[in-house]
């Protein structure tokens, strides 16, 4: 049996394809770049990994080999098309394997944005601009005791109320799944009330994953719900807003700013408008950067391995609701990486 490992452009370094061989030796580890991947899936039985091109998933699923997906990414947009989400193939995805990366830089984005640094560091290293080194006070505003909305309360979700919460903040979520509310969440909604969250918060942070459902969920319509101060906040995907109605929020104000660490396209044209905004901050997908970060994913790898060979219960699986939301449920039963982390390391 053939089990197709890809985590990056390049093959996996041999000492995390050794600790892979050594949880399941009974299995021929193939390991490839992303130039060989969508052959490579054609003749797998087992992948651990991310496709960040094409894939014949029809194809993939017709043939009928491909018995289990442990995908190496949070975000299941890749792979989850309508014959992946029909068929027998069991997923496990990286929900929560970076959450604390992504909550840290979500953390730098909206600091960064409150108390003005990127004016100040222009001002210090900027020899053109008018204010150079004059050691001017700009504006700044306070995180502390503000009131944030988490859209999307999964791994990254929960993860980031832990790291806001000593800020004194006020915090509200929405979820699909709103269950299981930890006690330093002022209110934890169904996905319905998403519009009396964006009324009321004064940061608006998306950590919803990327389906149908959500696709440029972020419209004209959900900025003209927002408060004229608030910040908005995407650390997901970016097509889970329409680029053109935000660039429009901004012109208008109806939002007093934005951090984005994902945009749509991606990467962003060097001509698009959303970098000329003094109020928008910009990072290229790079919040789950971690140097142990495909460590992690064998971590959570091969301990479904061993649940697998035993037939237990696999860590963040996706049943049948899952695959459709594209992410794991906390309230089906499954273990989620977030809490077995929390247990055992």
């Amino acid at each position: 049996m053939n089990l197709v490992v890809c985590f990056k452009d390049v093959p996996v370094e041999d000492y995390l394809i050794e600790r892979i061989r050594q949880a399941w030796s009974e299995v021929e580890i193939i390991n490839v770049g992303q130039d060989r991947i969508a052959g490579a899936l054609l003749e797998a039985d087992y992948f651990c990994g991310h496709a960040k091109v094409p894939v014949d998933w029809d194809e993939v699923v017709r043939r009928g080999r491909l018995q289990w997906i442990q995908s190496s990414a949070a975000g299941m947009d890749w792979c989850l098309v309508p014959s992946v989400i029909n068929s027998d193939i069991k997923i496990t995805t990286a929900s929560g394997v970076l959450a604390d990366q992504v909550a840290e830089h979500t953390l730098g984005l909206i600091i960064s944005w409150m108390r003005n640094l990127p004016i100040f560091l222009q001002e210090q290293h900027d020899s053109q601009t008018a204010d150079y080194r004059k050691f001017i006070r700009r504006p700044t505003r306070d995180l502390t005791n503000s009131t944030v909305g988490i859209v999307g309360f999964g791994g990254v979700g929960r993860r980031l109320s832990q790291v806001l919460a000593p800020f004194k903040t006020r915090i509200i979520a929405t979820d699909l799944f709103p269950v299981a509310k930890p006690p330093h969440v002022a209110e934890l909604w169904e996905d319905s009330k998403l519009n009396d969250l964006l009324n009321q918060s004064d940061v608006v942070i998306l950590c919803l994953p990327l389906n149908d459902a959500t696709k440029n969920l972020f419209d004209k319509n959900k900025f003209k719900q927002m408060r004229n101060n608030a910040l908005f906040v995407n650390v997901a995907r970016g097509k889970l807003v329409v680029t053109d109605d935000l660039i429009d929020a901004l012109e208008k104000k109806l939002i007093a700013g934005a951090v984005m660490d994902v945009t749509s396209p991606e990467p962003l044209p060097p001509n698009n408008p959303l970098w000329n905004f003094k109020n928008v901050i910009i990072t290229p997908h790079v919040a789950g950067q971690f140097h142990r970060r495909f460590d992690n994913i064998v971590d959570i790898f091969t301990e479904n391995i061993k649940r697998y060979k035993k037939n237990e219960k696999l860590i963040n699986y996706l049943t049948t609701k899952g695959k459709k939301s594209g992410f794991p449920l906390r309230n089906e039963n499954y273990p989620l990486w977030i809490d077995y982390k929390t247990e055992n390391f």
